[in-house]
C-alpha cells in the first residue's frame, strides 16, 4: 500500500519470519554463531531460548538459508500434540517421510531406519524444533531416548530446540536432568536494549527494503522504544503503522506526531504497547526501560473516530491506495 510512496521494494516491518530482513545485533550475531558452530560440532542437542517476538523464528531460517555444508534438515513447528506418536508423525514429514497409517514401534523404525542410512552416506541429520517449550517433560524424555541411536562413531542425530523462557525452565526441572547432562550449547536472546540498536534495527530493516534509512526522524525512536521495551515484533508493528499513517497524511517522514497517533490508538486496543506493554510486564514481573518520559503513563482514550462521520487513518490510507501514484504524492 505505502511501498511506492516510500520508494520501497517491499513492506519492511511485516511480521513474517523473512531471513533477508533479520538484523543482526550483537546478541543476534552471538545466537547465529552458536548455531553454526554447534551445526559444524555436531552437538547432540543445543538449545536458543528468547523473549516472544525476538526473532528466534527468523534467526533459525537466516541459519538455514546461510548452511554451507551438505546436511539433512527437518524443521518441525508444530509441537502442540496429543500424544508423541502424532510428533513422531510431524518429524517424519519434514523429512519428507512416509508417516500415514503407522503406529508408534513403525513410526520410530521408519525414522531410525533413515537415520541409520544417511549416516552410512555420510549425510548428517540435524532435526529443529521449534515452539519446544509446548512439549513437555514427558516428550523431551522422548526425545532423549530417541537420540540414544547415535554411535561411538558419531551423532547420527543432531537436535535443536528454539523456545520461549518456559522451555529454559522446564528443562531445569529434576526429571530432566538427563536431558539437561546432553545440552552442549544455549543461548538467550533478549529484547534490544538501547535505543540506538532500536534506531539500527528500524534503519537496517527500512534499507534491506530499498528504502532511505532516515524515513524515521530521529526523536521517534526514543518512543518507539519506551512503548515497545525493544521486543522487535511489536517494533515492526509500531513502525509498519506508521507508515500506513504517514502515508495516510502525505507525509515523507514519519515523524513524532505519527508515532504519537499509533501509540495512542494502539493503547486503546488489545495489543500490548505503550500503557499496555507495561501493564503485561509488569505482571511477569520483567525490568523494562525507564529512560525519559514513557507513552506508557498517558491514560487510554476511547477510539475518537467511533460514533463520527470523520475518516479514520486507516481509511484514508485506503482511499490513498485507490489514487493515481501521482495524486497520492501530492
Amino acid at each position: 500500500m505505502y511501498n511506492t510512496f516510500y520508494n520501497l521494494n517491499k513492506a519492511p516491518f511485516a511480521n513474517i519470519p523473512d531471513p533477508g530482513l533479520l538484523f543482526l545485533s550483537p546478541q543476534h550475531q552471538r545466537a547465529l554463531s552458536v548455531l553454526k558452530y554447534a551445526l559444524m560440532a555436531r552437538a547432540g542437542f543445543c538449545v536458543i531460548t528468547g523473549d516472544i517476538g525476538t526473532g528466534k523464528t527468523t534467526l533459525v531460517r537466516r541459519l538455514l538459508q546461510d548452511l554451507d555444508v551438505p546436511l539433512e534438515v527437518g524443521l518441525v513447528s508444530n509441537t502442540q500434540c496429543e500424544s508423541f506418536e502424532e510428533f513422531l508423525q510431524w518429524i517424519l514429514l519434514a523429512f519428507d517421510l512416509e508417516y500415514r497409517g503407522k503406529e508408534k514401534v513403525e513410526l520410530y523404525d521408519t525414522f531410525t531406519g533413515y537415520l541409520i542410512d544417511q549416516f552410512q552416506k555420510g549425510h548428517p541429520v540435524t532435526l529443529i524444533i521449534d515452539e519446544a517449550q509446548h512439549l513437555g517433560p514427558e516428550y523431551l524424555e522422548q526425545l532423549r531416548m530417541l537420540s540414544n541411536i547415535n554411535t561411538e562413531k558419531g551423532q547420527i542425530l543432531q537436535t535443536i530446540l528454539i523456545g520461549q523462557p518456559e522451555l529454559w525452565d522446564l528443562l531445569r526441572k529434576p526429571e530432566l536432568d538427563q536431558f539437561a547432562q546432553r545440552i552442549s550449547y544455549d543461548y538467550f536472546i533478549a529484547p534490544l536494549n538501547s535505543v540506538e540498536l532500536i534506531q539500527s534495527y528500524i534503519q537496517y530493516r527500512i534499507e534491506a527494503s530499498g528504502g532511505d534509512k532516515n524515513l524515521f526522524v530521529d526523536d521517534t525512536f526514543q518512543l518507539i522504544w519506551e512503548s515497545t521495551g525493544g521486543i522487535p515484533r511489536l517494533i515492526n508493528l509500531v513502525c509498519d503503522t506508521a507508515l500506513v499513517y504517514g502515508y495516510a497524511e502525505g507525509k515523507k517522514n514519519i515523524d513524532r506526531q505519527i508515532i504519537d497517533q499509533v501509540l495512542e490508538e494502539k493503547e486503546s486496543s488489545f495489543t500490548p504497547i505503550g500503557k499496555r506493554f507495561e501493564e503485561s510486564q509488569d505482571e511477569n514481573s520483567l525490568q523494562q526501560p525507564s529512560h525519559g518520559k514513557s507513552h506508557r503513563n498517558r491514560p487510554i482514550k476511547n477510539n475518537p473516530s467511533r460514533g463520527k462521520t470523520e475518516l479514520t487513518t486507516i481509511e484514508r490510507a485506503a482511499l490513498r491506495m485507490n489514487k493515481p501514484n501521482k495524486s497520492a504524492e501530492t
